[in-house]
């Protein structure tokens, strides 16, 4: 049996657990899910498939509205009426990037879903296993592919970098810029700049560093603390590592 529902999703971070796969994908707006340990952005370009019984942590980013399917699994039905082929999509937590066509698909599903409790129909009963028939294609019946590299927007991500040198800035942080799951971002990134994000990120760092360490006479760790290391020690590792020369090199070859 499929339920098929559309909910707002709170901003505060809630988490549980329920007997039913469900499947969630955003029909307007973003939100945050992480079940066994894999975190993603949930919105128009990808959704997000929760195992029966599976802890999971969520929480909406503003406004938002969440296109919600519960599957029964046999624990919590008559062995009969599970649907043994769609229970396959559960095996594991998923992140999954939507087409266009199933995009088109969704638009559709909001219009009807849109007619209320109150005026449900056939069709709407229907509409889950449309969707999940259709992801279940997608998904066994030919291979999926990755979106490619050229599409990752990295001038976004360094923007968001470049502001924030002075906070912690997590893959997953880099990740919700280009509503990418983390899991999927480090590859994608890699692909297209050549190293990790977090080589990236250290990199960044280290630039800023050198430019106020030549360009100013802030105290070292006054630098350390504006780029982001834990202490001036971790900033002359880095300026070492990055440049070949210590802070103090720099500042003082810039002086002549």
């Amino acid at each position: 049996m499929i339920r098929t529902r559309v909910l707002d999703l709170p901003a505060q971070s809630s988490s549980h657990a329920h007997a039913q796969h469900q499947l969630i994908v955003g029909l307007e707006g973003c939100a945050d899910f992480e079940v066994m340990g894999q975190g993603g952005a949930v919105n128009r370009l990808h959704a997000c498939l929760v195992p029966g019984h599976e802890a999971h942590a969520f929480s909406g980013r503003g406004s938002n509205h969440m296109l919600i399917l519960d599957l029964a699994t046999e624990s919590s039905e008559e062995p009969g009426l599970v649907d043994q082929g769609l229970c396959r999509l559960f095996e594991k937590p998923r992140f999954i990037r939507l087409d266009h066509r199933l995009q088109g698909l969704l638009d559709f599903a909001a219009q009807e879903l849109d007619q209320g409790p109150e005026r449900q129909s056939p069709l709407q009963w229907h509409l889950g296993g449309v969707l999940l028939h259709t992801l279940h294609d997608r998904l066994f019946s030919r291979p999926l592919h990755a979106p490619v590299a050229s599409g990752l927007d990295l001038g976004r991500i360094d923007s968001y970098i470049r502001q924030r040198l002075d906070q912690p800035v997590s893959v997953a942080d880099m990740a919700a810029q280009v509503h990418v799951s983390p899991s999927h971002f480090h590859a994608l990134f890699k692909q297209r700049a050549g190293q990790s994000p977090h080589q990236y990120l250290l990199g960044a760092r280290v630039d800023e560093a050198v430019r106020l360490i030549r360009g100013s006479r802030l105290p070292l760790a006054e630098v350390a603390s504006r780029c982001g290391f834990s202490s001036q020690s971790a900033l002359t590792h880095a300026v070492r590592q990055y440049r070949g020369q210590t802070p103090g090199k720099l500042r003082s070859a810039a002086a002549d």
